[in-house]
């Protein structure tokens, strides 16, 4: 078999090519090819120096991730890093694209390095649950000082060539061809007589100052990356980089490397980090589907969601149209605009000459006909499907052929929406999420007529915007909020039962959840979830203890944070809730009237009362097609729901807690309280009883 590595000799200076697409992993094969070529390079006389750089569109972008738990192959990356250092000619590393993970440390092992102004390099381990297993803990701190190498190691975030060079990742930035520029690099080098520069020789003190740094990461972890396994064994490796001998920090690294891969935690967030890749294939659709090119953008409504909508496009550099029904709500919601763009400003997140010609291409009018030229126009106005409908009757009359006609719903029926138009297949649901201008997630919903190109483009603008683009069947809730539906219901019964709103927040924020379920309808506005419930009333089971304490708090006027007062009650000018005697006797009070005997209830129930629902829902929601695929599911909770990644999402995370044992507690509780939310799925039953996961949901 053809090697992926080439050798070339041009003039003094061996060049290496690493040539393995689509972004150079640094398989096996890849790994010996190295090793075979600079030992070659070492033993050749007319060679002074070597270039190591890679064909195709980036640098070495890291390890392949597909030999992971799997018996390792040699020669391992540590070994190409020892020839690499080892060679005694100097080794200068070309880099392009993204220098990330083992490509990075692959880097790093080189005595010098060169990239063209648009690389990145970083190290992204922690996102998957480990840490750089090739030295990349050990040299780091050495080349670039402790706290960058915390800064690089613990958030996992890549940097620009510019910042890489302030802080010595790099040496040389290209002017014109890299390989070129590598070239006449090397030859400087030899001229100059310059030194081998082993990163694993240069020095390291433990000074005050490193061990008030690691303490201040240590600090900031716990606060930032809450409930995170891999961050603190992180730090650790750095500061064995200070404390230890290189060798001996090279041991410590792959033992805690190693741990990290024992822990669930990783399995868990390499799962996650397959299934938002995976998320954005749709069978059927693929490179040859046509897509409709998006030029300007229209968005109906300019409160809050209408508003973060248009600066996704504005972002980008495309114009955007908001429609207002008047003048001052079209004046308040830019306002809001400029506000975000300029607080995005002050952190320095963006120039002030940005949040002007950002501000340039979104235009306000109150007029539909100004949306005529639109290639994509979002509905974004509130819950209510007579407007919804009101309005796309509206834009079938306006909208240019070939538009994008698509609906913010969170929950209506997309299809009775695209029914009032004459373009069915023009119509599609982009559901945001709040703030739309930050959080990740987009549901997109296929309607029973969206053609493959409306869902095409609508997959690659998500992506062009800086989303995960999930899709959906259309049901109520769609994939997203028809499992919140479950899981704040049985957090509602459970007030009722005797655990007070504080307590089950807890319960669920241990557990690893942004945020309980209270806080949050706080945050988003007790009313508006009321809003959303009242227009759905004619599918809610009738049960009074159904949501029965939220409906009550909305029409006391207790509306979350906006007015002071919620589930919680809030001091002036700040969101930190504070559990609220008033509403603790109303829950005691409204229980009494309603026969239910108020109990202890732990925080193991809670967490299974809230989410076993979810796992079984979603189940349904495999069943019926709404949900592509189990890690589809999973991705709409930890991009949009605040789930914790380190638990892989709900249907994952059922697989590690076992399905027999979550059908178990489904079938116990359904001994308890009865058929009316305990039926389980068929599909779960099915799986429990084979002894499988959701991962073979198509196998039973």
């Amino acid at each position: 078999m053809t090697s992926p590595v080439s050798y070339e000799r041009k003039g003094s200076i061996a060049v290496v090519t690493a040539d393995n697409p689509p972004v150079n992993a640094l398989g096996q094969a890849v790994r010996q090819g190295l090793v075979d070529a600079v030992e070659r390079a070492a033993g050749d006389d007319a060679v002074k120096a070597v270039v190591i750089r890679c064909a195709g569109r980036t640098f070495f972008a890291g390890a392949d991730i597909r030999e992971f738990g799997k018996p390792p192959l040699d020669p391992p990356l540590r070994r190409v890093h020892e020839v690499i250092t080892e060679c005694p000619k100097p080794v200068v590393a070309a880099i392009h694209g993204t220098a990330l993970g083992g490509g990075f440390e692959t880097a790093l092992a080189c005595h010098y390095r060169i990239a063209v102004p648009s690389a990145k390099v970083g190290t992204p381990e922690v996102n998957l649950g480990i840490l750089p297993g090739a030295g990349g803990t050990q040299r780091l701190p050495r080349l670039v000082g402790v706290e960058n190498a915390l800064e690089l190691v613990v958030f996992g975030r890549p940097v620009g060539a510019k910042q890489a060079l302030a802080m010595g990742a790099i040496d040389e930035i290209a002017k014109g061809d890299l390989e070129a520029d590598a070239i006449a690099y090397a030859e400087r080098l030899v001229a100059e007589g310059a030194p081998l520069r082993k990163v694993s020789d240069l020095p390291i003190e433990k000074t005050p100052e490193v061990e008030a740094a690691i303490a201040r990461y240590r600090e900031r972890i716990a606060r930032e990356r809450r409930g995170f396994f891999a961050p603190q064994r992180c730090i650790d490796a750095v500061e064995a980089a200070v404390t230890l001998p290189f060798e001996e920090g090279m041991a410590r690294e792959r033992e805690l490397f190693n741990e990290c891969m024992a822990n669930p935690q990783s399995r868990a967030q390499r799962y996650a980090f397959f299934a938002e890749r995976e998320a954005g294939s749709v069978p059927g659709i693929g490179k040859q589907t046509p897509i409709r090119e998006i030029r300007a953008v229209a968005v109906i409504g300019a409160g809050t969601m209408g508003g973060g909508i248009a600066m996704n496009f504005a972002d980008i550099g495309l114009p955007v149209t908001i429609v207002e029904a008047s003048d001052e709500a079209l004046e308040r919601g830019l306002g809001v605009v400029r506000r975000n763009y300029e607080s995005a400003a002050r952190k320095a997140r963006i120039t002030a000459a940005e949040v002007d010609a950002r501000m340039a291409l979104i235009t306000g009018v109150t007029d539909y006909q100004a949306v005529a030229d639109a290639d994509l126009i979002i509905e974004a106005v509130y819950e209510d499907m007579a407007l919804k409908k009101d309005i796309f009757g509206t834009l079938d009359a306006v909208a240019k052929e070939g538009a994008i006609l698509a609906t913010n719903t969170s929950t209506l029926d997309v299809d009775e929406i695209a029914a009032v138009t004459g373009r069915p297949g023009d119509v599609i649901g982009l559901h945001f999420f709040s703030p739309a201008n930050v959080m990740r997630l987009l549901e997109i919903v296929r309607g029973a007529k969206t053609t493959e190109d409306v869902i095409a483009t609508a997959m690659k603008m998500a992506k062009k915007i800086g989303k995960v683009g999930v899709l959906s069947g259309v049901c109520y809730g769609f994939i997203g909020n028809r499992m919140l539906d479950v899981y704040a219901r049985e957090a509602e019964l459970m007030l009722l039962e005797g655990a007070t709103p504080a307590r089950i927040d807890k319960a669920l924020y241990d557990f690893g959840m942004a945020m309980g379920p209270f806080a949050m309808f706080d945050l988003a506005g007790v009313d508006v979830a009321w809003k959303t419930r009242e227009s759905h009333r004619d599918r809610a089971p009738k049960d009074p203890s159904y949501y029965h304490i939220g409906d009550l708090l909305a029409e006391m006027g207790r509306h979350g944070q906006k007015v002071g007062r919620g589930y919680y009650k809030y001091e002036e000018g700040s969101r930190t809730p504070i559990p609220d005697p008033e509403v603790e006797a109303l829950i005691r009070s409204e229980a009494q009237k309603l026969g239910i005997e108020q109990r202890e209830v732990d925080d193991t129930e809670i967490v299974a009362r809230c989410l076993y629902p979810m796992i079984n829902e979603g189940a349904r929601i495999l069943e019926e097609g709404i949900a592509l695929r189990p890690g589809d599911i999973d991705t709409v909770w930890i991009n949009g729901y605040g789930f914790p990644v380190y638990r892989g999402g709900p249907m994952f995370y059922g697989g590690e807690v076992g399905l027999d044992k979550v059908l178990a507690a489904i079938e116990t509780y359904r001994e308890r309280y009865g058929e009316r939310f305990w039926t389980p799925s068929p599909l779960l039953e099915k799986l429990a009883k084979a002894g499988k996961t959701f991962a073979q949901w198509k196998d039973v």
